[in-house]
């Protein structure tokens, strides 16, 4: 009790003294003025959670105020350009200034540390090419097992749920892409109202089959197929793991359950929605490849395909093993790096788990050729992608089109305020709170999107003609140069050496595939 003593013999000298004062309506105005701040001192007194209250009322609440606007602190008055994470200052204000159509350009050089291991830098052309300032790539997705392919841009929207996110903010996202031209990935949290803005959608199935969802949990077909009737669903991606939470499942915090999401998803109010770690729907690579076939089916025919995060190589060898065996194949892979990000996961899952994006797809793509599958299969990358140069790497490393999903959230003017997780999100991008997404207008943060997309396309445009490349698909890893030590460089040619079609399917199989392959067995079980 000795906070409380000492408290309250502070708010006794304050009374002695205004009792002494001879203006009264003065001391009374002051009196009304601290009788909440007493109340607040000898509720924190009494109280027995917090030990930092209990011991300095009132005042302890100052270290709590601290730590909720800390990281705008540190943003702006501590970091330099380069030290902000996951996205530095530099990487933020790129996003804000094309959303904007604002100047984007950087005066007086780099600086970036270019004799600093880990600098990376692509191989220019002194015979650069020019391009059409508009010139938008497309990506045929699909054609050998769907019926209905896809023209998709280099640069997409990716996977975050109507639920993680606000309501216009999944509605902005969604009304850019339709201006720009772009797909947008719903995540898993199933295509709500706000999906449907006219923008070309990609349904990702996560494990809970939110929109496709039994009473048990599991998947529930006839509702998948009034799921994606009459929507502008060009591609369905069934996601087996995430790279911030490979292994774990989705979250979903309580105080995020709307009435409005719990009834798009099915699930019950005033509890986290915990999808599981695996799918009910299928157990080995036969039952994935089958999982695909049906679903794909079921779309009318819309290419289909798995986003997985590289654990154990073995596994994925298994489904590259079953591939060949069962002639059913998905229309593309999604590659997620263990960088990725999502608005709740547990530390060790974010920082330790799962292959980063570089050697995730440099696999991906070796082990695709190695089993002669690359040709009929897409590999879409995700991972930290937000600038032209980002784009460039991906698709230089075996991508052939990537999404962005936190640069997105930037565009909508997202601070990296690091509150995703606690429903407090102060722009309102990813809050539940009407008082906060009160202010997210959808209709100016679409343009801003719609024009983050067009102004990052076109730098990937004059980034491929001063490299002296007329098509993204000529690009390869030699084009891309890192810095391994002050005095020595590697192209990622060197780094990540690459397998030619079929190398997988001969005796001679290429030595850092030998135990994997070993491991992946006959491709039956993962």
């Amino acid at each position: 009790m000795r906070g409380l003593f000492w408290f309250c013999f502070v708010v006794y000298l304050l009374c002695v003294g205004l009792s002494a004062s001879t203006q009264l309506w003065w001391a009374l105005g002051f009196l009304a003025f601290l009788a909440p701040i007493f109340a607040l001192g000898v509720r924190d007194a009494l109280q027995n959670k917090h030990a930092i209250l209990k011991n300095f009322p009132v005042l302890g609440h100052a270290r709590y105020l601290f730590e909720l606007i800390r990281p705008e602190i540190h943003q702006y008055f501590v970091e330099s350009n380069h030290d902000g994470v996951p996205f530095s200052r530099e990487q933020r204000s790129v996003v804000y200034q094309r959303a904007k159509k604002t100047l984007d350009t950087l005066p007086f050089g780099t600086q970036l540390p270019v004799y600093r291991a880990g600098y990376e830098w692509l191989n220019h052309s002194i015979a650069p090419v020019h391009l059409e300032p508009d010139t938008h790539f497309r990506v045929e997705i699909g054609g050998k097992q769907s019926s209905k392919p896809y023209q998709a841009s280099l640069l997409n929207i990716g996977a975050m749920s109507f639920g993680s996110l606000s309501k216009p903010a999944i509605e902005a996202l969604n009304i850019g892409a339709k201006i720009a031209g772009f797909a947008h990935n719903t995540g898993e949290g199933g295509i709500s109202p706000y999906h449907k803005k006219g923008g070309d959608l990609i349904y990702q199935l996560g494990t809970g089959y939110f929109g496709a969802r039994a009473e048990d949990g599991g998947f529930d077909l006839k509702k998948f197929e009034k799921t994606v009737d009459g929507t502008q669903t060009k591609m369905i991606e069934i996601k087996l793991s995430q790279g911030a939470k490979p292994g774990h499942g989705g979250i979903l915090p309580a105080g995020k359950v709307t009435a409005e999401i719990a009834d798009i998803r099915g699930v019950p109010m005033g509890k986290d929605v915990l999808s599981p770690p695996y799918h009910k729907a299928f157990k080995d690579p036969a039952g994935l490849l089958n999982f695909i076939a049906s679903v794909r089916e079921a779309a009318g025919g819309v290419p289909t395909g798995f986003k997985i995060c590289i654990g154990q190589r073995s596994q994925f060898l298994s489904i590259c093993k079953q591939m060949r065996s069962s002639g059913i194949y998905p229309d593309f892979i999604t590659v997620d790096g263990g960088e990725g990000g999502t608005g709740a996961a547990p530390l060790e899952f974010s920082n330790r788990i799962g292959s980063p994006l570089v050697e995730g797809l440099c696999f991906v793509d070796n082990a695709l050729k190695g089993f002669n599958l690359r040709k009929d299969i897409k590999i879409i990358a995700s991972s930290r992608i937000l600038t032209g140069f980002d784009v460039i790497k991906a698709l230089a490393l075996g991508a052939d089109l990537v999404y962005s999903a936190r640069g997105m959230m930037l565009a909508l003017g997202c601070i990296q305020a690091l509150k995703c997780n606690s429903n407090h999100c102060p722009t309102g991008v990813a809050s539940q709170d009407p008082k906060l997404y009160g202010g997210l207008v959808a209709s100016d943060k679409a343009a801003r999107v719609a024009n983050y997309h067009k102004e990052t396309m076109h730098s990937v445009v004059e980034m491929l003609g001063a490299m002296g490349i007329q098509d993204p698909d000529d690009l390869r890893p030699h084009h891309i140069r890192k810095r391994i030590s002050e005095h020595e460089t590697r192209t990622y040619a060197e780094l990540y050496p690459g397998l030619n079609a079929g190398d997988l399917l001969t005796e001679s199989i290429p030595q850092e595939f030998v135990t994997s392959m070993q491991l992946s067995g006959d491709g039956s079980r993962f």
